[in-house]
């Protein structure tokens, strides 16, 4: 393969590849069954555009097997085509008949023109996503995404799979050089990531490199792979070899002119740390917060629920504190103590990290007993609890989550960044459980993918301020059905005094141009986290502009939906009922808040 086909448009590719559609997403003969039909075409259309995602969804089989063999086409001309590909898309869902859809259609056909609307946001402003401008960082980029894609979703288990591996590998060449081209031509537009950004971002990239070929992590995961039993009929081949060689020829020379590339921009980047360096920075932001928010709010106005809600949460913490013995000192102080008492910390060794794991399942096997309390009809799919990649860990997040698969051939994923188990004591782990795990983001996840009247682009699709405040609401929901000790619950309320420094700190960051160092102090001062770890947060908020503030936002949106179907059913409450808007899927949270008060009248009015 000497270069990535690029296909025009959606409807070309599928020409290109004779593709045919799902005999469910062709039926018509209803308003309903059309819109079906043409969003589930838009869905697999963009697939033959994002062949990763194909992969991640497991529908990269069959007659999409050949884009397992591919990467998405980042080049000008293929985010061109992505952003035509979304802007046709958003004008048929806006030109469908809403009057002639039921209720739920309608629903879903205002959620979908959302999402198109969304990811068009940035185009305005030349870059192609506002929560993300910076092409290269310490938390993004092709160095940081695609090995880590091989590694935990490409599969590997035939000898098809092994080859689309290999050529996936060789076009990471291509990948590269395409993403130093865009951060070259943005950076030429004041676009470029702080210093210390690119510092970060080039330690990772020394650590992909520096390793002898046979010993870089992109061949290491190919060579466990092919020799483990589960490989199909243990097809014999010099997997090690070809791979060293594709990364010694191809992938290493197009890392090593990244490298080259940040470093000449090291000097030339802005300064400060906030998206105000950018040109229309201001602009800029207002639009990351609106997306990542789903509200109206002024960076204003969540600064100040921050500052609100960080009050109140430390006067809870206060009195947990000195329950517990720790009254001397503020409350960043007391947790700082806390954090550092030796029965709270696991050894910093491969066992101490494999005991933490440990306890992060055992606590999710606790929790799912639980569950018949709260939800109904709930989903059970397996969950793997990982520890980030040593090679990104330094710029990873300290913790995320992966969904499954659609097919099922690959379970949903919770890292845990261990870079310090210093970062991890006992006390404030369940409310990550709970958060990453359930009845956080992986019960909302399954209640979404295995939502049967959804489309297939609303059964993965996530927005921070929704799923982000469902995963902090379900830490709240852990604590009413009885999963923290006395202690835990220290650090379940620690959990969402962060979540509330983070709308004082990315306001601070991006609106009131604290610098990066400022907005570190008061992470520590407010929350009690170790240096390190603040450090890291504040990182990310710098460069995933926004995101931050979509948890507690989106919690206080759930908090009080909640409370208000309380207040008018009485009786006719209960938790299951309210918590089945999980089937209803992903939607803003002015959406979510319109959506409860109609299904709250519908119970009312059921008797």
């Amino acid at each position: 393969m000497e270069r990535r086909e690029f296909l025009a448009g959606a409807g070309a590719a599928a020409a290109a590849w004779g593709l045919t559609w799902p005999a469910s997403a062709l039926a018509a003969g209803s308003a309903d069954a059309d819109f079906a039909a043409l969003v589930d075409r838009l869905f697999y259309d963009n697939l033959l555009l994002t062949p990763t995602n194909a992969t991640g969804l497991g529908l990269d089989t069959g007659v999409r097997g050949g884009l397992r063999y591919r990467l998405d086409d980042n080049s000008p001309a293929g985010r061109e085509a992505s952003q035509a590909f979304d802007r046709a898309s958003l004008a048929k869902v806006r030109a469908v008949d809403v009057a002639a859809l039921s209720p739920a259609a309608r629903r879903n056909r205002d959620v979908i023109a959302y999402m198109f609307e969304q990811r068009l946001a940035g185009a305005p402003f030349g870059i192609e996503s506002v929560q993300q401008p910076y092409p290269i960082t310490q938390q993004q980029g092709i160095y940081f995404d695609i090995p880590d894609f091989l590694d935990s979703r490409h599969p590997v288990e035939t000898l098809t799979d092994a080859e689309a591996y290999l050529s996936r590998l060789h076009a990471l060449s291509f990948a590269l050089d395409e993403n130093t081209a865009e951060q070259r031509g943005q950076a030429a537009r004041g676009v470029i990531a702080p210093g210390w950004s690119l510092d970060l971002a080039l330690g990772q990239m020394g650590k992909l490199r520096s390793a002898a070929p046979e010993a870089n992590p992109l061949v290491r995961s190919l060579t466990a792979r092919t020799s483990n039993p589960k490989f199909a009929n243990n097809w014999a081949g010099d997997w090690r070899a070809r791979a060293a060689k594709i990364v010694k020829d191809e992938v290493y020379p197009a890392l090593d002119r990244q490298i080259a590339l940040l470093k000449g921009l090291r000097a030339k980047t802005p300064a400060g740390d906030g998206a105000w360096r950018m040109r229309r920075g201001d602009e800029i932001y207002a639009a990351a917060l609106a997306q990542a928010t789903t509200t109206k709010l002024t960076p204003e106005q969540v600064h100040k629920i921050g500052l609100e809600q960080v009050a109140d949460i430390t006067g809870k913490l206060d009195a947990i504190l000195k329950g517990a013995g720790y009254t001397k000192g503020t409350v960043g102080e007391r947790l700082t103590a806390l954090n550092h008492a030796p029965d709270q910390l696991y050894p910093d060794s491969d066992a101490g990290r494999a005991d933490l794991i440990a306890s992060l399942n055992a606590g999710i096997a606790a929790m799912a007993k639980k569950l018949p309390q709260a939800f109904a009809n709930y989903p059970s799919e397996p969950l793997e609890i990982r520890r980030v990649p040593v090679e990104i860990q330094d710029g990873a997040s300290n913790g995320y989550y992966y969904s499954a698969s659609l097919d099922g051939s690959r379970p949903a994923i919770y890292w845990i960044n261990l870079k310090s188990v210093g970062d991890w004591p006992r006390y404030s782990l369940p409310s990550l459980t709970y958060h990453e795990g359930i009845p956080g983001h992986h019960l909302q996840g399954g209640y979404t993918q295995k939502g049967g009247a959804l489309p297939m682009y609303l059964k993965d699709y996530f927005l921070s301020a929704h799923g982000e405040g469902w995963a902090l609401y379900a830490e709240q929901m852990a604590d009413e059905l009885g999963g923290y000790t006395a202690l835990e619950r220290a650090g379940y309320l620690q959990s969402f005094l962060f979540r509330a420094a983070r709308l004082v700190v990315d306001t601070g960051i991006h609106h009131y141009r604290w610098s990066r160092e400022k907005a570190t102090a008061y992470m520590v001062a407010t929350t009690g986290f170790a240096q390190a770890r603040s450090q890291r947060e504040v990182e990310r908020y710098c460069v995933l502009i926004g995101q931050a503030c979509s948890y507690k936002i989106g919690h206080t949106a759930w908090v009080a939906a909640r409370t208000k179907a309380q207040a008018a059913l009485g009786d006719k409450f209960s938790l299951p009922w309210f918590h089945g808007i999980l089937e209803e899927g992903t939607m803003p949270l002015f959406m979510l808040e319109k959506r409860i008060e109609e299904r709250t009248a519908e119970r009312l009015a059921a008797g």
